[in-house]
């Protein structure tokens, strides 16, 4: 799907540098996806930004949804498990809950599987949210077995949420 392209290469322009139309205040994990998406949307569906792409903690449509709005209202759970993993597309979400003395803090980072499977591992992409810093990418696979136990994307992680999927690509 070329929308799932488009979202991927957005994400990793961002890693290179992050574009001026993406505004500071936005740039988080959340907004990196939003971004993403709506600059996809941009160039292959400009009509279904006619509307806005995103459901607020309500269900109506808006411009703006946090991590935790995003993942209640716009995506679809997948999964927690291995076999999750290994089926995700491009544009796929991984989501963790870290449990603060302020409160939850919702992550997402973003999934780009390359077309050729065989040649090329999945990656992820994300910001990690704090004012200023850069985009990130790394290796899925080394994720889940080489990061501190509270951001690997493995079911026995309760702070793992699982894996989730845009709910209007879900058919």
């Amino acid at each position: 799907m070329l929308l799932r392209r488009i979202v991927a290469r957005v994400a990793l322009a961002q890693v290179r540098e992050q574009d001026a139309a993406w505004h500071p205040d936005q740039r988080d994990c959340a907004g990196l996806i939003r971004f993403a998406f709506r600059s996809a949307y941009k160039q292959v569906a400009p009509e279904r930004l006619s509307t806005p792409l995103w459901r607020d903690g309500r269900g109506r449509p808006s411009d703006f949804a946090d991590a935790e709005v995003l993942l209640q209202r716009n995506f679809q759970l997948l999964g927690r498990d291995d076999a999750t993993r290994e089926s995700l597309r491009t544009g796929d979400v991984l989501a963790f809950r870290q449990e603060q003395d302020a409160g939850p803090i919702f992550h997402l980072m973003l999934v780009v599987r390359p077309e050729d499977r065989a040649h090329a591992p999945a990656r992820v992409v994300y910001h990690p949210g704090e004012k200023g810093a850069a985009v990130r990418t790394g290796v899925l696979q080394n994720l889940a077995t080489e990061a501190p136990l509270e951001w690997r994307p493995v079911p026995r992680n309760a702070s793992f949420l699982g894996f989730f999927r845009f709910k209007e690509w879900m058919s």
